[in-house]
């Protein structure tokens, strides 16, 4: 576990009893027995683009951008504006070193393995309980460029059904809005596009690149040479794939607040229930947004001052807008951090040219925002104050918030005041820095609520990898994005449903609630969010809950 030196979890975690802590262990197992290879073909062509100088596919460019010519002048003016664009292509340049030595260590790797038949990739936990990779450089959790250079070593026969999840999967790597059609949809866009896909596999890079258009162009390529020897064999369906295929969650961390809170209005947002294509939750509250701008924008602005602000933003409201801050939403992303978001996207538009009419418009459009999640999530939100409450009356006591999450792995928040310890030598003073017994009770109580969230997804995620070992299936995962060979995408679909509704059918806020009164009896705590009415089983036939 990295507990990066916190003595309370690596205690908590020593104390447990090991037939407790059974099921992590042979989850870590699982995710550690999944053996991978190098895609020898999409190496070959990320070694081409980076020896031909980078620039494609998002690689960085490998030479430095030319520093400007110090102007011939006396003018203050001129030379402070050179000064700027000196710093600003200096600070670009130390960024393109960073990637650039960050590109040569994923490709050394790559390089080296490129001929072994096949290496696996030790798990270990975060305090949260959520699983990681052990290597730190080319991983499955890594850029497109590392998810693109890893296959599975085991392949398996596509059949019929794995065609049909190979070209959906294509589809969803391609994205651009593609991702948010529905499965047939998704399946006519790569018929469509066969031509294209054919002329990628055969020629990357002397052809129409087509695959560079991609929002994950390396996996894209990976797919298009994957689809392409198997629609050209004799038997399609006989082809043995090695690729990866996944499936992932709609806001997933959404659907966990909707779970825990019954919630059926956020759990159609966010496709726990079936609907004829997914539903997109970025695009409602956009919507939303918008709806509450126009009726504004009508209003009088000598009454309602926001008035010209909603007619300057009203043609500006769109899903990207909004999007980082419906997704950090789970993560308690304050008004503050939603007004930063939004000035972001704002800015990079450049309707907007004045910095102080740009500071106000992104506070009313964070405070709409924030309105329109509240009413879409009310659920969630009344969860998301619940336990901040209980977690601030726990830290006011100076204890830190602790929990056992649904698969019995301890947790305890390690956010401790940090104190400074001196160390004096004949040469020098060090000053070290160290946890001291007080407690953080702001940090304590703002990331009680993601942090218990993340222990949800990180069992759900053990819960299906060992699911699906004991079904024969090969399995990897990314906290909510699950893979599998393309023929046992329906078989893992199956048993990601089963599991969520079996962790869900657990009494968890109840359960958590006891483990508080337990802990710290003198203590007053709230009751639980009253619950909605939504119907857990729903999700075993919703197809875009994992997507």
């Amino acid at each position: 576990m990295r507990t990066h030196g916190a003595k309370q979890q690596q205690e908590a975690v020593k104390r447990t009893p090991r037939d407790q802590l059974e099921q992590v262990f042979e989850a870590l197992d699982t995710l550690g027995y999944t053996k991978w290879r190098i895609n020898k073909r999409v190496l070959s062509v990320v070694d081409r683009i980076w020896t031909s100088g980078g620039r494609l596919a998002d690689m960085v460019d490998r030479n430095d951008v030319p520093l400007p010519e110090k102007p011939d002048t006396e003018d203050e003016a001129l030379l402070k504006k050179w000064k700027w664009k000196v710093k600003s292509v200096k600070k670009e340049n130390r960024e393109r070193h960073s990637q650039r030595c960050y590109i040569e260590l994923k490709l050394a790797v790559s390089r080296k393995m490129k001929d072994e038949e096949g290496f696996y990739y030790p798990h270990n936990l975060d305090f949260r309980g959520r699983a990681y990779p052990m290597h730190p450089y080319l991983n499955h959790l890594g850029s497109d460029l590392c998810q693109g250079v890893l296959e599975f070593a085991e392949g398996r026969p596509l059949r019929i059904s794995g065609l049909h999840w190979l070209k959906i999967h294509l589809a969803n790597l391609y994205a651009g809005g593609v991702d948010k059609l529905s499965l047939e949809g998704r399946l006519v866009f790569t018929e469509n596009y066969l031509d294209d896909i054919f002329d990628s596999a055969d020629r990357p890079l002397e052809g129409r690149r087509w695959w560079l258009k991609a929002e994950d162009p390396f996996q894209c390529l990976a797919v298009c040479i994957d689809l392409t020897e198997a629609l050209r064999s004799p038997s399609p369906e006989t082809f043995v794939s090695h690729i990866p295929v996944h499936q992932d969650g709609s806001c997933n961390g959404l659907q966990h607040y909707a779970a825990l809170g019954r919630d059926e209005l956020g759990a159609a947002a966010v496709n726990l229930v079936a609907g004829e294509k997914p539903a997109d939750v970025y695009s409602g509250i956009a919507a939303r947004v918008l709806s509450i701008m126009r009726i504004d924008a009508q209003k009088d602005p000598a009454v309602f001052p926001d008035a010209s602000l909603a007619k300057i933003l009203v043609n500006q409201v769109d899903r990207k807008l909004v999007k980082q801050t419906v997704m950090t939403s789970v993560y308690g992303v304050t008004y503050i951090g939603a007004r930063d978001q939004i000035k972001r996207r704002l800015k990079e538009r450049g309707v907007i040219i004045d910095d102080r009419e740009l500071f106000i418009a992104s506070c009313y459009a964070a405070k709409t925002t924030l309105t329109a999640l509240g009413e879409m999530f009310q659920a969630a939100r009344d969860i998301m104050r619940w336990l901040g409450e209980c977690a601030k009356i726990i830290a006011s006591e100076n204890q830190p918030v602790k929990w056992t999450n649904p698969l019995g792995l301890p947790v305890v928040q390690p956010y401790r005041v940090l104190g400074r310890h001196l160390i004096k030598t004949s040469l020098q003073v060090l000053t070290l820095q160290r946890e001291t017994e007080k407690i953080m009770v702001k940090r304590q109580r703002t990331a009680f609520p993601p942090n218990f969230v993340h222990s949800l997804d990180g069992s759900h995620m053990m819960m299906t990898a060992v699911a699906c070992k004991k079904a024969g299936l090969t399995f990897s995962g990314v906290h909510d994005s699950y893979w599998t060979h393309a023929s046992d995408v329906d078989t893992m679909n199956r048993i990601l449903r089963e599991k969520f509704v079996e962790l869900y059918e657990k009494p968890i806020l109840e359960n958590l609630l006891e483990s508080f009164q337990q802990s710290f009896p003198t203590l007053c705590f709230p009751p639980i969010p009253e619950r909605g009415d939504f119907d857990l089983r729903d999700v075993l036939d919703s197809p875009y809950f994992f997507n």
